[in-house]
């Protein structure tokens, strides 16, 4: 599989709003499942490949709504985006016209940096990206 992180758009070949049977016809099994139950009647699941990302399905015909990058080989505008530190990582972004940008640090101990506009998120430990989560 492709590892370009396309914002908005995907992972690859799998992109949002699929539903889970074309996405595991593209990836295979998932190595884990699971459904989680809202308060709102609502319906997730989630669908984990180890060591390359879990995958959100939300709605009465669950489709792709959000996925959260481990992948090692993944890129984003060309570069491998698990080699970068955090100050490389928000000028890739900037260089490509991603400027607004929200800075936290979760109370896990992760730094969690978010451009809205991109509906994309990096999370870091010590300077190095631990996950990339993506949404539509």
């Amino acid at each position: 599989m492709n590892p370009d992180i396309q914002i908005k758009h995907g992972f690859g070949d799998v992109v949002f709003e699929m539903p889970i049977e074309e996405v595991v016809a593209i990836l295979g099994e998932a190595d884990e499942c699971e459904t989680i139950d809202n308060a709102a009647d609502e319906t997730t699941t989630i669908l984990r490949y180890t060591d390359r990302m879990t995958l959100f399905f939300e709605g009465d015909c669950p489709t792709l709504s959000c996925i959260d990058i481990n992948d090692e080989e993944a890129t984003l505008f060309g570069k491998k985006v698990f080699d970068l530190g955090e100050k490389e990582i928000v000028r890739l972004m900037v260089d490509n016209q991603y400027f607004e940008q929200d800075i936290d640090n979760e109370v896990w101990g992760e730094r969690r940096i978010t451009f809205g506009e991109g509906n994309i998120d990096f999370y870091f430990e010590d300077d190095e990206l631990l996950s990339v989560i993506i949404g539509i």
